[in-house]
């Protein structure tokens, strides 16, 4: 983990770089796709939404999650992925929401730098990345 600085530029741009985003939205997908069947399954993409600890922390303290509000949640993520409702999110169905999902977060985040705390790995970790090597060249 690093802590970054990014504002909502730094993601619609990085959205915008169709090469940057579709490379690391497909790496994305590919590393979820543990069966590589090419779809991702509600169990596949499960691991990935626990990871983001959706309502287990009030103003940065751990609190017990209500297990069916969780999972009520979880179900309704994969949905607004699935957009063909057969039961599996393809990476054109990948790709396109987590385009909406992140433009959604940049115009929340606005233009003001905000400094957070992004996983090695992440999406936007890429795009801090990108920025960085743009505004070093």
């Amino acid at each position: 983990m690093s802590v970054e600085i990014l504002d909502g530029a730094t993601i619609v741009n990085f959205v915008e770089d169709e090469e940057a985003f579709s490379n690391s939205v497909c790496n994305w997908f590919a590393h979820l796709d543990t069966d590589n069947d090419g779809l991702l399954s509600y169990e596949e993409m499960l691991k990935e939404l626990q990871s983001l600890r959706v309502l287990e922390t009030h103003f940065g303290i751990d609190v017990e999650p209500d297990p069916e509000e969780l999972a009520h949640v979880y179900d309704s993520l994969f949905t607004q992925f699935d957009h063909n409702l057969n039961g599996t999110v393809d990476l054109e169905e990948f790709k396109k929401e987590t385009k909406q999902m992140m433009l959604a977060m940049a115009d929340g985040m606005g233009f003001l730098p905000v400094q957070m705390v992004l996983e090695e790995d992440s999406i936007l970790k890429k795009a801090v990345e990108r920025e960085s090597h743009i505004l070093a060249a």
